[in-house]
C-alpha cells in the first residue's frame, strides 16, 4: 500500500497513478496532445488513447477533488 498522506488517499500504487492521471495511458494521451498542440502531428491521433484506454475525458481534474 501507498499512503499519500494530506490527499486523503490510500490504495496500491498502479491505482493511485490511474486516480491522478499519471499512469503509462495519460503519459501516452498527453504526449500526444503536445506534438499535435505544436503542429508535429495530427491531432485526430489524439483521440487514438482515449479510446484504446478507455480514458473518461470528461472525468473531472483530480487534483481539484
Amino acid at each position: 500500500m501507498l499512503r499519500t498522506d494530506g490527499l486523503g488517499r490510500s490504495d496500491a500504487r498502479a491505482a493511485l497513478r490511474d486516480f491522478f492521471e499519471v499512469d503509462r495511458h495519460y503519459v501516452t494521451l498527453a504526449a500526444l496532445k503536445a506534438l499535435a498542440d505544436e503542429g508535429s502531428t495530427d491531432h485526430r491521433l489524439v483521440n487514438q488513447p482515449i479510446d484504446k484506454y478507455a480514458i473518461d475525458a470528461s472525468r473531472p481534474n483530480p487534483w481539484n477533488s
